[in-house]
């Protein structure tokens, strides 16, 4: 374990994003909401304040026209009365009627006009609901803990389970069809009050869970569907395909057990009694996205003892730099191979809100390098929002760029601008190198400084649940944690790129998460990291 000496007064301080917002921005669209309901409510009033003047002049008509209609020749016999009648008809009616048609959605309707171009899009939608189903594989999550709202946060209703499910049939993926599906039938069974009906849900189901090729439970769903509407218009059809098809199934298989019976007589005595003993898998053998999963969840392998005694805390101030001599950085070693540092209170939190104000209204979607081309484009496996920021934008920027090259010893000319990224929940970037391998000679190609170094990134929030930074080929996992950053080098001394960095951003489970990074090319370093002997040095 650590244990940090304070001879210093320092202290030790322990981002649902879709395609288009960012959380920042989808702060914006809570105000935007907030006005709009402001605006419904002023209409609301308007109609309502209308509405009870007509209701004030019905009532005093129908008094009025009830007893005039008892004696309709004594009543009209009286002159006001027949002047008033005259009048009433003539112009108070027209009146009324100008009242009635009078629009009060005047402000409302002008206020939504102009909002409506801020609003998400179908594709916004579609990406909120993807993030979900990615965090429920991720993290593992049943539908019904997402639902009911296990996780901080409102409940889903039958339609929002719903909406989930149809989005995942649209990508015919129908394991998470019937997830959603299932879910929000369970939610009308238990009585929820919802404009879906469950004949539509379990018509969705019935095909969700065929498409997997369970045929007796689709035909159990199908006999549901027929009994609350005898007269679906597939219901009928859909069974009797289904019954077919299970006789079917039932005749092959009876065909095929003579056979099999024949088959396990041919098989030797000891082969039937011996026990196949299940071995455990070796963490490198496991696909890569199931590693990266396990890590997310903080299921990844743990150093050994004998390597988590080789870590360390220290104050640190890169060989005596002069800048550092009287205020050391903290700095903790996180994994061994390959070695990465963590810097604590590397960065203030006056300087982070500076980042994260420079970065706001310049976030676009986060590009990745074309491995062909090197041209920057956007990929499905970056979810974030990043921005470029240069000491032209602040001098705060330099600042922060010197104290990177005092802590590492790189040149930081040669590096490209600071990076801000802003996750939001699903906010996630897949496995990848930030080095460019010799399959990719172009990578960086217009930047002419070389291949990337190093990496340097800052962690400018906590991180309620998830968003950490993984290791799938070395099983390490490094969590957020707010004013500290982390480095490796992405290339050993001999300039060969060193593979186990491969590294990804868990999706954000709850909450924010920001983060700065810094690459750090190879053009100026050749005198502050000189090259190595051996290829792998």
């Amino acid at each position: 374990f650590r244990i940090w000496v304070n001879f210093f007064i320092l202290d030790s301080f322990g981002i649902i994003y879709f395609q288009n917002f960012c959380p920042s921005q989808m702060t914006d669209l809570l105000y935007t909401e907030k006005d709009l309901v402001t605006s419904l409510k002023d209409y609301i009033r308007a109609e309502e304040s209308k509405l009870e003047q007509i209701k004030r002049w019905a009532e005093k008509l129908d008094s009025l026209t009830v007893t005039a209609t008892q004696d309709p020749e004594g009543f009209l016999g009286h002159p006001v009365n027949a002047f008033k009648l005259v009048k009433r008809l003539n112009t108070e009616w027209g009146d009324l009627e100008s009242l009635v048609l009078r629009d009060t959605t005047g402000g409302f309707i002008s206020n939504l006009t102009i909002q409506r171009q801020h609003f998400p899009t179908d594709e916004d939608q579609t990406g909120a609901a993807k993030a979900l189903i990615r965090l429920q594989d991720t993290y593992r999550l049943d539908a019904n803990t997402i639902s009911t709202g296990d996780l901080p946060g409102k409940i889903l209703t039958t339609v929002d389970c719903f909406e989930l499910g149809k989005i995942a049939y649209s990508d015919a993926d129908y394991y998470h069809t019937e997830l959603w599906m299932a879910q929000a039938l369970k939610q009308l069974d238990e009585g929820e009050d919802s404009t879906l009906d469950k004949v539509t849900v379990i018509d969705y189901l019935s095909y969700a869970i065929y498409q997997q090729g369970e045929m007796e439970r689709a035909m159990d769903y199908t006999k549901r569907l027929i009994e609350l509407d005898p007269e679906h218009p597939r219901g009928k059809s859909n069974l009797k395909y289904f019954e077919f098809q299970l006789e079917k199934q039932k005749k092959a298989a009876e065909e095929e057990a003579p056979k099999q019976k024949e088959r396990e007589k041919r098989e030797t005595t000891d082969k039937k009694k011996k026990k196949k003993k299940k071995a455990k898998k070796a963490f490198s053998l496991i696909p890569e996205r199931e590693k990266y999963e396990m890590l997310c969840r903080g299921e990844g392998i743990k150093l050994t003892p004998r390597r988590q005694s080789r870590l360390f805390c220290r104050y640190y101030d890169n060989n005596r730099n002069p800048k550092l001599l009287l205020a050391p950085m903290k700095q903790q070693d996180e994994w061994d191979r390959p070695y990465i540092v963590r810097y604590l209170d590397v960065i203030t939190d006056a300087e982070i809100e500076k980042i994260k104000e420079l970065a706001k209204p310049r976030l676009r979607r986060a590009t990745i390098s074309n491995p062909i081309t090197g041209v920057l484009e956007t990929a499905s496996y970056r979810i974030s929002k990043s921005a470029w920021l240069t000491g032209y934008d602040d001098p705060m920027i330099e600042t922060i760029n010197q104290r990177i090259e005092d802590l590492t010893g790189l040149e930081m000319d040669t590096a490209e601008e600071l990076q801000v990224a802003n996750y939001g929940v699903g906010g996630q970037y897949e496995p990848h190198f930030d080095f460019g391998r010799k399959d990719e000679p172009d990578a960086f190609k217009e930047l002419g400084t070389g291949n990337r170094i190093a990496t340097w990134l800052f962690y400018m929030s906590d991180v309620s649940a998830g968003g950490a930074t993984v290791f799938p080929d070395v099983g390490a996992a490094v969590w957020p944690q707010k004013g500290t950053a982390v480095f490796w080098y992405n290339l050993f001394a001999s300039g060969e790129g060193d593979y186990s960095t491969r590294h990804a951003a868990c999706p954000v489970l709850v909450g924010n998460k920001w983060v700065s990074n810094k690459w750090i090319h190879e053009r100026g370093q050749e005198w502050r990291r000189p090259c190595g002997l051996s290829e792998a040095e």
